[in-house]
């Protein structure tokens, strides 16, 4: 089957479609959460600010964008903007960031405002898509207004014939800070809320982290779902191979890691990104 999104089309008699797309927004939750600061935003593993040096990491992102296989980038505006004029964008697939305003360690959170792109100017640009962070914490009252704000990107975006990809968690507050729920029960609530937002979801994708009961979590759901990465550790053999098997599901369509990739832990960036995109070359067959 054939589905338009913008200027381009994907094929989903194929497992996994298209989307090695590299993640570079601050809002990775692969710790739950735990270390999720404002120098947190900026971390990969053990390296402090990594991704403060904005040269280093423009070279990173251009590097892995230029190895076979990768698709696209996600990213903020000014990620983008800097991509687009070192020429990095030529033929790939761009999803813009949108809702930038829950700061990480501020008491308004969830109140997760969208900051960066909307509907409109992701279609001006000749984007793919528009990318969402929904998270749900049942004791915050400002998550009715996250949820309302998601609902609205999601039709506005399908309105523009874009994806909207929309990244849930259940949350809660621990000691003051926001922990993301990943057990396998909190994922599926958060993906079928995800599912029911907005006035259609024919162009609703999910980017959802490989957690526990993956089979049974993907289950819940029949729209297109791409896989979140990981922590950057020492560990990335581990990772690899939990991807592995979760590209296997069939409503899998591919991967959107971040700095797992950009900042391996041998500092390899291409034999990473060649060994993601193998993957889903896996997976494709």
């Amino acid at each position: 089957m054939l589905r338009t999104y913008g200027r381009r089309t994907f094929d989903f008699a194929r497992q996994v479609a298209v989307m090695a797309i590299l993640n570079r927004t601050p809002d990775s939750f692969y710790d739950r959460g735990a270390t999720f600061g404002f120098e947190a935003a900026l971390a990969a593993g053990e390296r402090a600010l990594a991704m403060a040096d904005r040269t280093e990491l423009l070279d990173r992102l251009s590097l892995a964008l230029s190895r076979p296989g990768v698709n696209g980038v996600l990213g903020t505006p000014d990620i983008l903007e800097d991509l687009l004029l070192l020429g990095a964008l030529e033929n790939k697939v761009v999803v813009g960031s949108m809702n930038r305003g829950g700061l990480a360690g501020t008491v308004f959170e969830i109140d997760d405002r969208f900051t960066a792109y909307d509907a409109a100017s992701l279609a001006a640009a000749g984007f793919e898509g528009g990318k969402m962070l929904l998270r749900i914490d049942p004791d915050d009252p400002a998550t009715v207004a996250t949820v309302e704000a998601c609902g609205r990107a999601v039709s506005e975006l399908a309105g523009h014939r874009l994806i909207a990809m929309v990244e849930p968690f259940i949350s809660h507050r621990v000691d003051g800070r926001v922990r993301i729920d990943l057990g396998a029960e909190a994922t599926i609530r958060a993906m079928t809320v995800a599912a029911g937002i907005g006035t259609t979801s024919a162009y609703t994708w999910l980017k959802v982290p490989v957690v526990e009961e993956m089979e049974r979590v993907m289950a819940a759901t029949t729209l297109p779902a791409l896989l979140l990465g990981g922590e950057v550790s020492s560990a990335q053999d581990a990772a690899f191979e939990s991807w592995r098997k979760a590209l296997k599901l069939p409503t899998v369509q591919g991967l959107v890691i971040g700095r797992s990739l950009l900042y391996p832990p041998d500092d390899d960036v291409a034999a990473a990104v060649d060994t993601a995109v193998g993957l889903l070359q896996e997976g494709s067959t």
